[in-house]
């Protein structure tokens, strides 16, 4: 969005930030996870802007996820995950947080997705300004910023290695989303120095567990917190899951949704420390949220969910 397109939808934002929208009280979120560098503590649910937040300036397409923002940080979230391959994600997330006055503690982290230091370091710069208006304090830092799916990734850890001495990020990742790339994430987590890696964002849900067996062990080995994208699948899960009852297992945990209870697998490895989810829908946001509350299932649980799904 161009800056007479973002003058344009000034007026749509106003009148979304002026109509009354009360939000009845929640607890905060019960479930919360440190980051094993500083020892900072999360919420386990967080929130992905993948394809829903890729929306235009329009009332009608931002006001939904203006309603998903005011009740994410009213039920206590704080992690919010964007990236430039999103298209206008990040831009629209930044702008609907400065509306809603979100708390100067929202964690946000984005990515890095382009060849070349200098390249790299400019599409970084456009994602901070885009991010930046997100909080209270204009000048904080982004606190997460990960190289996308390793693309020129020995390149750009030089660049946010720097950056976080120098105070311009908090915390450098790396992130992939595919069962083939494990390897190359393993040897490169392998041959960084102790501490030079902080988060690790990778794809696990009860259909896709393979980095259960290397990647989060190798994770928690090294100090490494891990976001766990596509903690449905992509929504296949879901979709497949629709209309097939809750096995027993779901009562015994507290998980009253299949989205409970998938997110309550994820949660339940030691090694994860925040899914992020992404919606567009209150409904969905809520239910995700309270994947938090009550028990996460035991490895005999889990085993038993893993055969639920497998029907």
């Amino acid at each position: 969005m161009n800056r007479r397109q973002s003058l344009t939808a000034i007026p749509a934002l106003a009148t979304l930030i002026l109509q009354p929208k009360p939000i009845r009280a929640q607890a905060a979120p019960v479930l919360n996870r440190a980051i094993p560098s500083s020892g900072e503590r999360l919420p386990a649910i967080g929130l992905g802007t993948w394809q829903t937040f890729d929306v235009g300036a329009s009332a009608a397409e931002r006001a939904p996820l203006l309603e998903v923002l005011r009740e994410f940080a009213a039920l206590g979230g704080r992690v919010i995950d964007s990236s430039p391959m999103y298209g206008r994600s990040e831009e629209v997330a930044g702008e609907l947080m400065r509306a809603i006055g979100a708390p100067d503690n929202m964690f946000v982290a984005t990515k890095v997705w382009t060849r070349g230091e200098a390249e790299g370091i400019t599409q970084m710069r456009a994602s901070m300004e885009k991010l930046a208006t997100a909080a209270a304090n204009p000048t904080k830092p982004i606190d997460l910023m990960q190289v996308h799916n390793l693309v020129d990734v020995d390149t750009h850890l030089a660049t946010l290695t720097a950056w976080k001495r120098e105070g311009r990020i908090r915390y450098v990742g790396i992130t992939h989303y595919t069962e083939s790339a494990y390897g190359d994430v393993a040897a490169l987590i392998e041959k960084q120095k102790p501490g030079a890696i902080d988060f690790l964002q990778i794809n696990c849900s009860v259909a896709e567990r393979s980095a259960e067996q290397r990647l989060l062990p190798l994770a928690a080995k090294r100090g490494i917190a891990v976001i766990v994208n596509r903690p449905f699948a992509g929504g296949e899960l879901l979709r497949r899951l629709r209309d097939v009852p809750l096995p027993g297992v779901a009562k015994e945990i507290g998980a009253t949704s299949w989205a409970q209870l998938l997110l309550k697998y994820v949660l339940s490895h030691p090694a994860v420390t925040c899914a992020i989810p992404a919606t567009s829908k209150v409904t969905h946001l809520r239910d995700n949220m309270a994947s938090m509350s009550g028990e996460l299932p035991t490895e005999k649980q889990r085993a038993q969910i893993v055969t639920a799904v497998r029907g």
